[in-house]
Parts: structure tokens; C-alpha cells; sequence
């Protein structure tokens, strides 16, 4: 039996949230359409944009909530979500800048072959970097988080890759320009597509493997269609990252009243960054290897020595950035991507040991 004083407490609490209910009776409550190209049980939805989500409706007393897309439920193709955040189609959405080539060169950056061993640091100075250098390049959309996914690497249906030479003649998938160039280089032939169409690619022979991060392979089933999957070297940068925003249509962020944007503010930014990155460093990883064992597939870690024939295969890749950044109008091209290299350190020498 409750005694007085703790009755007195039960009733003014309950009159509290009656009180801060009623505060907020009369405020409309907003809708948010989020829309990407993965399926709603991915990686991507059930363990990163669905616990924000939820975080941002606590916080707001219920005054935004969230209707998902997964899947390009509101129409068109993946490499169409920067402009249909940009055009109002959908007010938040989940995407790779790299599909539409050539109008983010900034951000391309990251993605560069053997640039980090960690997506949690990499996410943190992509956001700063971009905070910094991409104004021109993220005009009319305003940007909630940017981050990297877990290293890609090589899978292959029917034919493991140990060694460089294991390339030739090959056929594989890449995300962009950049994934393009190095697979070239590598001695493959890259064949670009959205990752949508990857599954299909590969039962059919159109590809005989891809370049892809483990966050994918759930979703796709990508385990069950492959049989190899080659890691890079313990301790050393993944073969390259894949660069990833979550925006917001600008009209749609400035329409909020102000206590709602703090709310928006409160849980964006490079703390969710980081949140990202660390999710596909540790969760996805771990989820990747699981399903590969369990189906039997080989998983072969390349040797530090025979990583090293790779970077060094790769190193044109690096300057093609350059070279490109500085065509688009930026100035020292060089001094950028060695900048982007120190933020990365600095995150880097932050993580726990």
C-alpha cells in the first residue's frame, strides 16, 4: 500500500505529464517521409534510421513522426534520391552521393582506395570535412549525417581471389568512378551498377562478383550467390569505403518550429555520425562473417605483403581525385586529400585501444 507522501508523488507526477500533455495538445504533428534503396529489414533501417527515429519521437512528445520507404517505394532509382530530397519527393533520405557521378568530388574523397581501417573515425572527419569544404557541393539539401559503411571487399561466385593476378578476366560490380578505376587497376573489368540490381547480375553471369561492404550481404542474400569473399590484411586500410549521407529537404527542416529543429539538431551532426560508423564497423562485420561461415564460404585475409602490391596498384586512383577536384574549381587538389588523411588519423588515434 502506497503511504501518503508516495501517493502525493504518484498524483503530481501524473499531473505533470497531463500538464506537459496538454502543452502540446494543440500542436500539429509532422510526418517525415524517409525513402533508400535497401529493404526495410536491413542493417540500414532496423538498426540505424529506425532507433534515430524513434529517438527524435520520444524527444519531440510525439510531435514528428516517421513513415519509411525502404525498397524506392516512392518511385524512381537510387541514383534519383539526392534530387528527390532536394525536390520535396521525400523530406529525409538514406544514399550514396557516388551514383550520380561527378557532383560530389569532395565527399569522393573518402572513398578512396586503402584510405582508413575505420568507418566510426572515417565517418567523423568526412562530417568535419564536409562541415568545412562541401558547401557548393550539398547546396539545397541539409545534411542530418555523412558516414561510411564497413570496408568493401571482393566477392566471388566461382573463382577465389588471392593474389593480384587472380583479377584477370574477371567481370565485377562497382558502386561508382571510383570503384571503377580501381578495379580496372586491379586488373579486373568493372561493370557499374546500383546495388538493387547486384543479386540478378550475378545469377544470371552478367557479373562474376562484386565489390561490396558486408552491410549489404544480408539484405541481398549476397552469401547465398557467392562462394568467396577476400578481406583485406588485419590492422591495415579496407580496399576503399562507400560514402553515404542522410539529408533532409531544406524547406521541410526550416518549415519546423524551432523547438522541433533543436530536437532534429540535438540527435544530427557528427555525434550521429559516429554512430553510424561504428555500427557498420562492429555489428555489420561481425553479421557479414556469420553468414559466410554458416553457408560454408571461404573467407580468405589477404597477407600484408600482398596487400601492399595492391595499394601500390591503386595509388592513380588518388591522384585522378586530385586531378579532378581541381577541374571542379577547388584549389590544391593535393593539400584537400591530405587533409581528409590527418582527419581520419585524428579520429583514428581517438578510438579506444
Amino acid at each position: 500500500m502506497l503511504t501518503l507522501s508516495k501517493r502525493l508523488l504518484t498524483l503530481f507526477a501524473a499531473g505533470s505529464l497531463a500538464i506537459h500533455g496538454l502543452a502540446h495538445a494543440d500542436e500539429p504533428v509532422v510526418t517525415l517521409k524517409v525513402a533508400h534503396f535497401l529493404p526495410a529489414h536491413s542493417v540500414t533501417q532496423a538498426d540505424f534510421l529506425k532507433p534515430w527515429a524513434d529517438r527524435i519521437t520520444e524527444q519531440s512528445d510525439g510531435r514528428i513522426q516517421f513513415q519509411f520507404y525502404p525498397s524506392m517505394q516512392l518511385g524512381g532509382t537510387p541514383p534519383q534520391l539526392v534530387d528527390q530530397v532536394r525536390d520535396g519527393v521525400a523530406d529525409i533520405v538514406w544514399t550514396l552521393p557516388g551514383y550520380t557521378s561527378g557532383r560530389f568530388p569532395l565527399i569522393a574523397a573518402f572513398e578512396l582506395p586503402y584510405m582508413s581501417r575505420s568507418s566510426e573515425a572515417s565517418s567523423q572527419a568526412m562530417w568535419d570535412f564536409v562541415a568545412k569544404h562541401g558547401q557548393e557541393e550539398f547546396k539545397n539539401m541539409h545534411l542530418l549525417a555523412t558516414h561510411l559503411t564497413d570496408g568493401a571487399l571482393v566477392h566471388t561466385t566461382d573463382k577465389p581471389i588471392h593474389e593480384m593476378s587472380d583479377f584477370r578476366g574477371l567481370k565485377l560490380r562497382a558502386a561508382n568512378r571510383t570503384a571503377t578505376r580501381t578495379i580496372a587497376l586491379l586488373g579486373a573489368t568493372p561493370v557499374a551498377m546500383p546495388v538493387p540490381q547486384v543479386p540478378e547480375a550475378l545469377s544470371k553471369g552478367v557479373v562474376d562478383g562484386a565489390v561490396l561492404p558486408w552491410d549489404v550481404v544480408p539484405a541481398l542474400k549476397l552469401h547465398e550467390l557467392v562462394k568467396y569473399h577476400t578481406e583485406s590484411a588485419p590492422g591495415m586500410p579496407a580496399l576503399m569505403h562507400t560514402a553515404l549521407i542522410l539529408a533532409m529537404n531544406p524547406a521541410t527542416y526550416e518549415a519546423l518550429p524551432a523547438d522541433l529543429k533543436n530536437v532534429i539538431d540535438d540527435n544530427s551532426g557528427r555525434a550521429l555520425s559516429r554512430e553510424a560508423g561504428r555500427i557498420w564497423d562492429n555489428k555489420v562485420i561481425e553479421m557479414g562473417h556469420t553468414l559466410a561461415n554458416e553457408r560454408g564460404n571461404e573467407i580468405h585475409v589477404l597477407s600484408p605483403e600482398e596487400q601492399q602490391k595492391w595499394m601500390q596498384a591503386t595509388r592513380p586512383v588518388h591522384e585522378d581525385w586530385i586531378e579532378e577536384v581541381e577541374d571542379k574549381g577547388y584549389e590544391n587538389g593535393e593539400a584537400l586529400l591530405e587533409e581528409a588523411k590527418q582527419l581520419i588519423e585524428t579520429y583514428n588515434a581517438a578510438l579506444p585501444r
